[in-house]
């Protein structure tokens, strides 16, 4: 059984999915960071860009951004519920005639033809939701790309801290008074995630060795219990998904760590920027500079974000 693919449709395509990750930018200020670097990358990269393939495009952030740029965009998501989504934000935004929406799964992109669409772009890490396929699918996403890529992936070192930090997520929540459970779990969950936090150096060097965090077949036993999982995910190095992107052929690399510099700053200032519309438009601008700095590319708060050329094959 292709589990990764299985336990991704099982968990994206609970019901409350499309409302839930639609507002994640204004519940967590880690999701601002992210998607503040990955906008200002997309609109200086749309020289000659008139046909554009986000996938796992989820609510429709980054396709929809790009319809309104006049791209015309593939939104493909294994996700109804995030597709149902998108297609309402998209109507109500005047720009669903540029977007082709698409339900499925990135293991399978037999669809399209090589060098089908100028930009291909695939965000939030659901190529890392892949495994064991991760570098099949960027060589797939690489195949129908005719200019450039950009994506990003679940970071490894960036990752690493979560498992030794079991309340990281707090730093980085916007209101406290917000009604997102997760939030709130967050929130009344502190104090008994401190309480029962042991650092288990095995844990993190099986990571730091294979990518994986967790155990994959406790996933597949929860997945065959009729449990919801979360996905088996796989965590890059900078390195390796540079290489892999060089072998498929893709030139100018360049990667990037989005969250690097909002991960060393406290909730207090990190809300505090967050709520000054000045401070806030300087600080994601600075973020910007500082994540894209090769030397702390690794340590995105979640993501490593890597664009590059494509030389694509001429239809």
């Amino acid at each position: 059984m292709d589990y990764s693919r299985k336990i991704s449709e099982r968990m994206w395509n609970l019901p409350d999915k499309g409302e839930r990750e639609a507002e994640r930018e204004q519940t967590f200020i880690d999701d601002i960071v992210q998607k503040a670097h990955i906008e200002r990358e997309l609109l200086s990269s749309l020289d000659g860009i008139e046909t554009a393939f986000d996938g796992g495009a989820g609510c429709g952030r980054f396709s929809i951004l790009l319809a309104k740029q006049g791209v015309h965009v593939t939104h493909f998501d294994i996700s109804q519920p995030m597709i149902d989504k998108a297609r309402e934000i998209a109507e109500r935004e005047g720009v669903s005639d540029r977007i082709t929406f698409v339900k499925g799964a990135l293991e399978d992109l037999s669809a399209y033809a090589d060098a089908s669409f100028d930009l291909v772009m695939s965000f939030d890490a659901p190529i890392s939701y892949t495994y064991p396929n991760q570098e099949k699918v960027i060589s797939e996403l690489v195949r129908i790309a005719k200019k450039r890529i950009m994506i990003s992936v679940s970071s490894r070192l960036g990752s690493l801290p979560y498992l030794a930090n079991p309340i990281q997520k707090n730093q980085f929540i916007l209101d406290q008074e917000s009604k997102d459970p997760w939030v709130q779990w967050c929130l009344s969950s502190r104090e008994q995630m401190i309480d029962g936090f042991a650092f288990q150096k095995s844990g993190l060097q099986n990571a730091y060795e294979t990518g994986l965090m967790g155990d994959v077949e406790e996933t597949k036993r929860a997945y065959e219990q009729g449990e919801t999982p979360w996905c088996i995910t796989y965590h890059f190095m900078p390195k390796e998904l540079e290489e892999i992107l060089q072998k498929n052929g893709v030139k100018n690399i360049s990667l990037a760590g989005p969250g690097a510099f909002a991960r060393t700053i406290p909730n207090e200032i990190l809300v505090k920027i967050m709520n000054d519309p000045k401070q806030r438009e300087d600080f994601l601008e600075f973020c910007h500079t500082y994540d894209s700095n090769p030397y702390v590319c690794g340590m995105g708060k979640d993501n490593l974000f890597a664009k590059g050329e494509v030389e694509g094959i001429e239809q």
